[in-house]
């Protein structure tokens, strides 16, 4: 998650920082009724287990059918509404979030959840109104990454700082506390402490590619277009090297630019179209 700021360090951070959310296995649905469905502890087993394990959108899939087939479960319904942020569908998973409110079916997690979904929409103003009901007592690391974020916006940097610094305190998986909390320093040009945190992040998740493209920004926007020395697959250095590439490009670099973006498309498993884009309008450039 970013934040929506105005400095022009914050709008290049946040022009490339992304999210890659990966699916750990695959399931298939044939219509037919799984003899889970027969116990309620069984069934809300598989559910956990749709949302956690599954591939997301065949978890869209299974429930949007189980909110059609019984539209009075909250549960069905609150799953339909992770499942939809999981998938990246940010409107429909307000618009079910926002179901759960007006059917008082919502609990304190689900309004938590619903304030990320509206920060994801850059609806901060909606996201503040749902933090202020929640509990003082739900002192839990999401909760403070939401402070955190919302901090953020208003450019709040003390209490940004004592909230990330407590859900990293309460998390024993603070990978993407860390990550957020280097976006949050990069926002400030304080590029050095975010290169600190995202060296955090990736130090708990190597697997987390925010982390490690954020870490690759923040060194590219100090002039180091140098790939990290982090685990990267072939399509994770083209993308970096591809974003290293614009940054040269917004710095006035057409040299490194010119061979970053060669170097994307050379090491990409498959063709990069916009690497490919971009490297034949510099050669075109340097002809002409």
């Amino acid at each position: 998650m970013m934040t929506k700021l105005g400095r022009p360090v914050t709008r290049l951070a946040c022009a490339f920082a992304a999210l890659l959310g990966l699916a750990a296995c695959q399931s298939t649905f044939d219509g037919k009724e799984d003899p889970l469905a027969q116990s309620v502890i069984d069934e809300a087993d598989l559910n956990s287990l749709l949302l956690t394990a599954g591939d997301p959108a065949a978890a869209v899939t299974y429930f949007e059918q189980a909110v059609a087939r019984e539209p009075e479960r909250a549960d069905f319904r609150q799953n339909l509404a992770r499942a939809y942020g999981r998938v990246k569908r940010f409107p429909e998973a307000a618009r079910v979030y926002q179901e759960l409110v007006n059917l008082e079916q919502d609990r304190d997690a689900d309004r938590l959840e619903y304030a990320f979904v509206n920060i994801r929409l850059q609806a901060f103003e909606d996201a503040r109104r749902l933090a202020e009901t929640l509990p003082q007592r739900m002192d839990t690391p999401r909760r403070h990454l939401l402070d955190g974020l919302l901090a953020d916006h208003q450019e709040d940097w003390t209490t940004a700082d004592a909230s990330y610094a407590r859900a990293v305190e309460l998390s024993t998986r603070p990978a993407e506390i860390y990550n957020n909390w280097g976006v949050s320093k990069m926002s400030r040009g304080e590029l050095e402490q975010a290169i600190r945190d995202f060296r955090q992040a990736i130090s708990f998740d190597s697997r987390l590619f925010s982390a490690k493209n954020n870490l690759a920004i923040a060194k590219g926007l100090q002039g180091d277009y140098q790939l990290p020395i982090v685990p990267l697959t072939d399509t994770e250095r083209a993308i970096i090297m591809n974003n290293l590439g614009l940054i040269a490009l917004r710095k006035g670099d057409d040299r490194a630019a010119r061979g970053l973006f060669a170097s994307a498309v050379e090491t990409h498993p498959q063709h990069y179209q916009g690497a490919a884009d971009r490297l034949a309008a510099l050669e075109s450039k340097v002809t002409n």
